[in-house]
């Protein structure tokens, strides 16, 4: 089989097809025919400041084709279609989901749909959460066409959002944000975000988190989610009374079991009503992922990146 793998750190151009030997599923696993890999930030940065060679993970779905020892029980047989984290080489035409990070991915859905949905979407919808977003409360999304900022931007307004700004690096984003609902588009580069929002969900990072907390409502929460950094002043956090909270998905899921089923559960049933779409920016062939992750650099997407094998 094929996958992609990388030699050294220091940008896209060091991605490499190999050809190997599909691997065995071990205890917990399922081998997977992958048909739909997601691009994400994290991943390419992973590749851009890694110290050596590692395995490119993410989100994968595909088709079950063996189980590992001691998934009888799982719920899983060959046939199913799946979708799941991959923590080991994701980036290939077979791959290795463990049962406990699998669903189901249901009838007239795709592997893209998967992809796009799953897991961004449970960030999304996490990172809203973790905010305690009121009804009528307002919204500001970074990295709003991103694959998570497209489902949060839906997401806040479907959880009652009074309103909704979308930020993006480009205006050229505009006309696709607003029609995932955003009220506002703004970019970072505007000298005024307008009036203050109760909520920011936070995708970037580093220099322009000062910037987003100054965008809170006295009270306001910044939830912040990204790998990006950055630095705040205690007393930017206390003088109006504000809150910056990280979000990791990793740990929602070993810790809130529950909440991450239920919330993975409501967001195919939105999907099948037809009341949230993720958009899929590109397709990329499994041998082009470095044209994948240039795409993810430039900041060019609107929406989700996949991979195809």
């Amino acid at each position: 089989m094929r996958r992609v793998r990388h030699t050294v750190n220091g940008g896209p151009e060091v991605l490499f097809v190999e050809d190997v030997p599909a691997p065995d599923p071990g205890p917990g696993e399922l081998l997977v025919r992958v048909e739909a890999i997601g691009v994400s930030l994290p991943g390419v940065r992973r590749v851009r400041s890694g110290s050596g060679p590692q395995p490119l993970g993410g989100e994968v779905a595909g088709v079950v084709t063996a189980l590992g020892p001691g998934t009888i029980d799982a719920g899983f047989a060959p046939g199913d279609r799946v979708t799941g984290i991959c923590f080991g080489h994701g980036y290939a035409e077979q791959a290795l989901l463990r049962t406990a990070l699998a669903s189901r991915v249901p009838d007239g859905a795709t592997a893209e749909d998967a992809v796009a949905l799953v897991r961004s979407g449970l960030v999304a919808r996490g990172a809203l959460d973790a905010a305690g977003l009121g009804a009528g409360e307002s919204v500001l999304v970074t990295g709003a066409a991103s694959g998570v900022g497209q489902l949060a931007v839906p997401l806040a307004k479907l959880l009652g959002a009074g309103r909704v700004v979308a930020a993006a690096g480009s205006p050229a984003k505009a006309a696709f944000l607003r029609a995932l609902g955003a009220d506002e588009v703004i970019s970072y580069g505007r000298e005024s975000w307008g009036e203050p929002v109760d909520v920011v969900v936070d995708a970037v990072g580093g220099g322009l988190l000062p910037r987003l907390v100054a965008a809170l409502a006295p009270g306001g929460r910044l939830v912040a989610y990204s790998s990006g950094g950055g630095t705040v002043q205690a007393h930017d956090l206390l003088a109006g009374g504000k809150s910056l909270i990280g979000f990791q998905m990793a740990r929602l899921a070993r810790t809130r079991a529950a909440d991450y089923t239920a919330w993975r559960d409501e967001l195919w049933a939105l999907r099948a009503a037809g009341r949230l779409r993720p958009a899929i920016h590109a397709r990329v062939p499994l041998a082009e992922a470095a044209e994948a992750h240039a795409i993810i650099e430039r900041r060019e997407n609107l929406g989700k990146v996949v991979l195809v094998p």
